[in-house]
């Protein structure tokens, strides 16, 4: 007979990751950020359901935004749910704003947000990378690289 416990299992918050981001660009330096959310945001954002595909970063007012980061509504949030593609401010130090406007203003390069996560105290974080974009043929090489690491490790498999 099956003994019923009567804890809850803990579930654990989503990570969400710009895998495309790793594909276009190449990561310069990375930051860690806050996000002002509301709470159905947060509740979204912990179930995984939030994309950064066509999200970006701007200093706007010596203030960093994050735009076009889409979270989906919260169901149970009824009709004080949230705006899915509203600009978010993401907080950082002042001085390391300052300095990521003036970078992104060199030629090529650009603020691009790579994941969202849970840190330890339970806040939500972004992590942001200052990036160059990637040539084509940058691009071509790096998937040339994996097919043929992936072929040595069909490889090595069947030979074991």
């Amino acid at each position: 007979m099956a003994v019923k416990s009567n804890k809850k299992e803990a579930k654990t918050a989503a990570t969400i990751d710009n895998r495309r981001a790793r594909y276009d660009f190449a990561f310069l330096e990375d930051f860690e950020a806050g996000i002002v959310l509301v709470g159905s945001e947060v509740k979204s954002v912990f179930h995984g359901r939030a994309h950064l595909t066509d999200a970006f970063c701007r200093v706007i007012n010596s203030e960093l935004f994050l735009i076009n980061f889409d979270i989906e509504p919260y169901e149970q949030a009824g009709i004080f749910g949230h705006d899915r593609r509203r600009d978010r401010k993401l907080l950082m130090h002042r001085k390391q704003i300052e300095v990521l406007d003036r970078r992104s203003k060199e030629k090529g390069l650009t603020i691009v947000p790579t994941r969202v996560y849970f840190n330890q105290r339970g806040k939500v974080k972004v992590r942001i990378a200052l990036a160059r974009g990637k040539a084509e043929y940058d691009k071509r090489q790096k998937i040339a690289e994996d097919e043929t690491r992936r072929e040595i490790e069909r490889a090595r498999a069947l030979t074991r």
